[in-house]
């Protein structure tokens, strides 16, 4: 249905002034946001994307991808993919961003960091930096590839620690293929960063494990 098909007070836009932004459909608010439509109207563009893809697999789609699904228009492809990336920018600074507030368990790095690093087509593994009331100092990426043994390296992670002040620290790392269960080379190089941070009197507080929308992660495992 276009747009001007619709009458007055029953767009979008008008119900969405009239009775507030929770009123409104995903839909209805990706319309709002597209604006117009060259090749179709914003009404049946938004429809037909969300109900192909949700918004969890647009994020998965490339800039040419999108476009292709657009019938070849540029702009709502755009708009479509600097929306998602605002949302889980914002979603990083409301579930606990840097220096928001203290880190007090795994699931609070999950919700941290999982939207970008779900997005992430390669293992990597990152280095949580933590001052002495558990609040994120730095982020850190170390490896990026599979994670092993061959390139994950304890002074290369402890550097960082000590040169940013790092009362302690966390490891973070991704999985691909959306399975968070560790490797048996994860078990090792944990066990491993765990004994350099004892002797660094660094601690290693967890090492998170992010899949597709769940995590594994060292301390739940040992305990």
């Amino acid at each position: 249905m276009n747009m001007l098909d619709i009458p007055w007070f029953d767009r979008p836009g008008e119900r969405l002034s009239k009775k507030g932004v929770k009123a409104l459909s995903s839909s209805d608010l990706l319309a709002i946001l597209l604006g117009k439509g060259k090749h179709e109207s914003v009404m049946e563009l938004s429809s037909r994307l969300l109900k192909k893809y949700d918004f969890d697999k647009l994020s998965e789609l490339s800039l040419e991808e999108l476009t292709d699904e657009c019938k070849g228009d540029k702009v709502p492809a755009l708009k479509i993919l600097s929306f998602i990336e605002l949302s889980k920018r914002y979603n990083k600074k409301i579930k606990g961003g840097y220096n928001q507030k203290p880190i007090t368990c795994a699931k609070d790095i999950f919700d941290m960091l999982s939207d970008e690093m779900q997005s992430y087509k390669k293992e990597v593994l990152k280095l949580v930096l933590l001052d002495t009331k558990n609040k994120v100092l730095k982020v850190k990426d170390i490896s990026i590839g599979t994670v092993d043994s061959s390139s994950v390296y304890p002074r290369e992670i402890f550097k960082d620690a000590i040169k940013d002040g790092a009362f302690a620290v966390m490891l973070v790392h991704n999985h691909p293929s959306g399975d968070p269960t560790p490797s048996k080379e994860d078990i090792e190089i944990t066990k491993k960063i765990i004994e350099s941070g004892k002797i660094l009197e660094i601690p290693v507080l967890d090492h998170i494990i992010i899949g597709k929308n769940k995590y594994w992660n060292w301390l739940d495992f040992e305990s």
